[in-house]
């Protein structure tokens, strides 16, 4: 027995119960459908001439139906004899190289054969001119000098890292998607505080100057799936994006417990958010831009996703984390991102113990002023699944208070295999 077995072999792991959170659904029901009635909206798809090169954005995040959305829109814009095709937008994203976007697009199911259109992927930039403060202005080579037009595809929703009236969504496609590598470091420079108003200063100059012509925004509910999609000309990209960003706070999911000592998280990844799980869930940052009363004392991080192909991004909000997630690590991929956004908190190795059961154990003990017979634990998926979970018996009597949590399982022992990893 190692002498990290010893140390947390008298932990006692609790019972969990299974349970599920209810949350407004609004879902969009024929994806396709309300694609193409958004284009035929007066100023979208009457932009483009017949024979028009088209290039559209396609980012890094696990997008519910994009795959579809993108169909829908490659198809609609061959109906009208333009000339589709896609461009990883990601930043740094992908290892910052063109063939490692390829690969993140395939993984979440952005292939030509797909999406009706070829992948055309590129790190280099043009620039079309500076801001007001002297930032340059990049915007992707392919999209600037081989298409006559540019349509903007992208999820708005809170960022992990900082607030503003732009956060993730459209203007943050243009600056750092089609900015590249580069345009994704012009952005991060002076930090997270100032993200916001740097993404609003140089999407303004960038769509002034560019061949954008109109965006497609997606919005999400709590459970993942497609709740809107608007099509916004390009003039009212910047003036709409941030009702639309109010819109989709609204629906961002919750766990429904102010206080706790461990929450186990099954899986991070660039899919699932950009730092690997979504701080907004977890009540965790990795800058100080974003601030919040603690819920949890310690996070236990088990598994990669297979669609982040290594990139740990986020890791660094974890306190404890196995082996097998961390033999998954391909530091290339993951050290792009904070050497572009100068966010090194989110790359931090967590303790590393050679089995699942051995990290719930070292987290549970490592808690500070906690009766270890009455922990109070939580478990998830991933940070877009948290409608359903599993608690601790510590939790429930809190549990059946709420009207909003059914109680799916009562308490039973967690389940390993022989590995010690958890089922």
């Amino acid at each position: 027995m190692s002498i990290l077995e010893q140390l947390v072999r008298d932990i006692q792991l609790p019972k969990m119960a299974r349970i599920r959170q209810k949350f407004p659904r609004p879902v969009l029901e024929d994806i396709p459908a309300v694609v193409r009635e958004q284009l035929k909206k007066e100023g979208i798809l009457d932009r483009v001439k017949k024979g028009d090169r088209v290039a559209i954005t396609a980012g890094s995040r696990g997008i519910a139906n994009i795959a579809v959305i993108i169909r829908e829109i490659v198809s609609s814009l061959k109906e009208v004899g333009a000339h589709p095709f896609i461009i990883p937008t990601m930043g740094s994203h992908g290892g910052a190289t063109a063939q490692g976007q390829v690969e993140v697009l395939h993984s979440l199911g952005i292939t030509e054969e797909a999406v009706g259109a070829p992948i055309r992927a590129t790190m280099e930039v043009v620039q079309l001119g500076t801001t007001k403060n002297g930032l340059p202005v990049c915007f992707d080579k392919y999209a600037a000098t081989e298409a006559d037009a540019t349509v903007v595809v992208g999820r708005i929703k809170p960022h992990t890292s900082f607030r503003g009236n732009y956060e993730s969504g459209l203007a943050k496609m243009i600056v750092i998607g089609l900015g590249k590598q580069i345009g994704a470091e012009i952005c991060h420079a002076t930090g997270l505080a100032n993200m916001s108003a740097r993404i609003e200063d140089i999407a303004r100059v960038a769509i002034d100057k560019s061949n954008i012509i109109f965006g497609v925004g997606i919005l999400e509910n709590a459970y993942d799936e497609t709740c809107k999609i608007v099509a916004v000309p390009r003039e009212r990209i910047m003036e709409d994006e941030p009702a639309l960003l109010q819109e989709a706070k609204s629906y961002l999911p919750q766990i429904p417990f102010n206080k706790y000592d461990v929450l186990i998280v099954d899986e991070i990844g660039k899919n699932i958010s950009g730092t690997g799980m979504d701080t907004n869930v977890v009540g965790r940052y990795t800058s100080s831009a974003v601030t919040c009363e603690p819920k949890v004392q310690k996070i236990v991080i088990l598994d990669l996703t297979e669609e982040t192909h290594g990139n740990a991004n986020g890791m660094g909000l974890g306190d404890i984390c196995s082996r097998r997630m961390f033999a998954k690590i391909d530091f290339e991929k993951t050290y792009a991102n904070p050497l572009t956004s100068r966010v090194v908190a989110s790359v931090k190795i967590p303790m590393v113990m050679n089995t699942d059961i051995q990290a719930i154990r070292a987290a549970i003990k490592t808690c500070l002023d906690v009766d270890y017979d009455k922990i109070r634990m939580i478990r998830i998926k991933n940070t877009l699944k948290v409608d359903d979970m599993y608690i601790s018996e510590h939790l429930l009597d809190e549990a059946r208070a709420n009207p909003l949590i059914e109680i799916l399982e009562e308490p039973r022992p967690m389940e390993f295999d022989e590995n010690g990893n958890l089922f």
